[in-house]
């Protein structure tokens, strides 16, 4: 791999990682008021929902940035 390139790979992992970080603190600390609006039912299942997509999306990108830094790679399966 490239320095350059794996210079980028860590800056991007290192904002991802902490954009992660920051996900869960706010979901920790608006627990309650999340809870409040999304017991209220109609479209408010929404609220969860996209939340649980954000988090998905952020952790996502983070761990595989975090395994292609360390040089892991998924094995293929040939047939």
């Amino acid at each position: 791999m490239e320095k350059n390139s794996k210079s980028k790979i860590l800056i991007q992992t290192l904002v991802l990682g902490s954009l992660s970080i920051l996900l869960y603190f706010l979901l920790y600390y608006f627990e309650q008021p999340i809870l409040d609006l999304s017991k209220q039912g109609g479209w408010y299942f929404i609220v969860p929902l996209s939340m649980a997509f954000a988090f998905s999306i952020v952790h996502g990108a983070f761990t595989g940035h975090f395994w292609d830094l360390l040089g892991i790679k998924a094995k293929s399966v040939k047939k």
